[in-house]
């Protein structure tokens, strides 16, 4: 097996934490198959699987939230739009008077 260099181990974070899972005979086999498949230890397959599981519910619930708080903006703009500012004053007021002059 290949050795890392000093260079590399020292910019590679260090893995302190661990994690475990207790699974049946045909999961193992089946994970340990995937694994194999792409080359992989099973357990780098494993977090490389779950990490991408990871980043996809929390892109997908930050996309639903970020719809939704958009949504409510959008809602409350329609509802209660306030006054508008000078420069939307001054668009209008030149729009109203190229309609008269025509």
């Amino acid at each position: 097996m290949p050795r890392i260099s000093a260079e590399r181990k020292a910019r590679k974070p260090a893995k302190r934490h661990r994690l475990e899972a207790r699974i049946t005979e045909e999961q193992r086999q089946l994970f340990q198959r995937a694994a194999d498949l792409q080359g992989r230890s099973l357990s780098d397959f494993a977090i490389a699987t779950l990490h991408a599981a990871a980043v996809q519910t929390i892109e997908a619930m930050e996309i639903i939230r970020l719809n939704a708080a958009e949504s409510l903006k959008m809602a409350q703009a329609i509802f209660d739009p306030g006054e508008p500012s000078a420069y939307t004053r001054a668009v209008a007021k030149r729009y109203l008077d190229s309609l008269a002059g025509k």
